[in-house]
């Protein structure tokens, strides 16, 4: 079995895609060439990072053109710098 493991300050994410085709509220078939590129991903492996605030499974928001996809077994990843990570998605209690 092969696996990643992102070297320095980097963050493996897994960007594999659902593979259901989006169809518009009128039922028009939206093409891949024209679907947003999504900016979330869950953390797959954390490289050397000192006290990272993410932790593996955890579901990020990264900066739109950063990071280097690859392909690994079928699945699609971003090698992305620790750096480039906005945010990360939290459950809260409802007030």
């Amino acid at each position: 079995m092969k696996e990643l493991l992102p070297l320095n300050e980097n963050v493996l994410l897994d960007i594999t895609e659902d593979s259901a085709e989006q169809k518009t509220a009128s039922g028009i078939i939206i093409p891949d060439s024209a679907k947003e590129k999504q900016k979330h991903a869950k953390v797959v492996a954390i490289g050397n990072v000192e006290n990272p605030q993410i932790k593996i499974g955890d579901t990020v928001y990264y900066k739109e053109f950063s990071g280097n996809e690859t392909k690994l077994d079928g699945k699609k990843y971003l090698i992305i710098a620790y750096a480039d990570l906005l945010a990360k998605v939290v459950e809260t209690e409802k007030i």
